[in-house]
């Protein structure tokens, strides 16, 4: 019986993510108040067990911890927000991510993705739906609104208006690629972010220009752009989702499912599966298969729970 009682509080404190993941395993929930019902033995025995939501009051009784409260509401709202989202505009929801960097906080690298992974039009309608929900330009709330030797690079990005046709200039790309690599041997904190040439470049040139620019500078000097990078903040960004969208999604999926990972990773889960899930996400599926060693779908079986797990894994098997 003893054995049966912590089996039964283990699973409901995996249920209210006490043992990792993300999202809540509501079935678990309920089927725990029904066969629990009239037995305050097995409540208080759980109380005890979950030292994340519940902390002992003098001694008297264990009472909930409101910072753990809040951390569920969090998790139950996981599947929430992703109905709504699902639900809009591609363009209204694009505005929404990019007014919660602007107002609430959350990474700009958020804009990064937005500016460089959707088409022009894509971006110019997610510009119009901004101006239209919040009486603002997104250029303008992001050069007023953000701080930082970013700020004029951010601009650009979402103010650019890419050519998305077939033509590409080799003479160009390679002296482009020349002079990224002479800025980025240069670089010193915070200064590639404002070099003219790197800003230009990549905030102006099409995808398929870029791509050719790239395959250069690693054919000139031995290694790709991203490797001489390394993590240089907003423009690795731009670089790698430019280079390969699926790519660059297969790596934020994989930091968002790694232990201890921060909230803006977590997000990121929602937001890649459901923005590239009619786009691209067989092409993202490849990538994290080929960098894994594992099927997408059954990470996220393992790792995200409830609901919000059986929302994700549709998305991702399209059924």
């Amino acid at each position: 019986m003893a054995h049966i009682l912590a089996e039964e509080c283990k699973e409901l404190t995996k249920a209210l993510a006490g043992l990792g993941g993300l999202g809540v395993e509501e079935k678990s929930v309920v089927a725990a108040m029904g066969r629990w019902r009239r037995r305050p033995e097995t409540l208080a025995q759980f109380r005890k067990s979950f030292g994340g939501l519940f902390k002992a009051d003098n001694g008297s009784f264990a009472r909930v911890d409101l910072d753990y409260i809040h951390f569920l509401e969090f998790e139950y709202a996981r599947f929430k927000n992703l109905t709504f989202q699902w639900a809009m505009h591609p363009w209204e929801r694009d505005a929404r991510w990019a007014h919660q960097v602007i107002h609430k906080g959350h990474s700009p690298t958020i804009l990064v993705e937005i500016a460089c992974t959707r088409s022009a039009a894509e971006l110019l309608g997610a510009r119009k739906a901004y101006h239209a929900l919040f009486h603002y330009s997104l250029e303008e709330e992001v050069a007023y609104s953000i701080s930082g030797s970013h700020v004029n690079f951010l601009v650009r990005l979402v103010s650019s208006y890419r050519y998305e046709g077939p033509h590409v200039h080799e003479e160009i790309a390679k002296s482009e690629a020349k002079a990224l690599h002479n800025a980025i041997q240069k670089k010193t904190p915070e200064n590639l972010i404002v070099n003219e040439d790197v800003v230009r470049i990549l905030t102006t040139r099409s995808k398929s220009q870029l791509r050719v620019t790239f395959k250069f500078y690693k054919e000139l000097f031995g290694k790709s752009i991203e490797e001489d990078l390394g993590d240089e903040p907003y423009i690795i960004d731009a670089v790698e989702s430019i280079n390969s969208a699926p790519v660059y999604f297969s790596k934020l999926i994989n930091k968002a499912l790694k232990d201890g990972a921060d909230n803006d990773s977590k997000e990121a889960l929602s937001r890649v599966i459901l923005s590239r899930s009619d786009v691209d996400i067989e092409e993202i599926k490849e990538e994290y298969l080929k960098r894994n060693g594992t099927k997408l779908e059954d990470v996220l079986k393992k790792f995200t729970h409830g609901v919000y797990r059986d929302a994700l894994v549709s998305f991702v098997e399209g059924k």
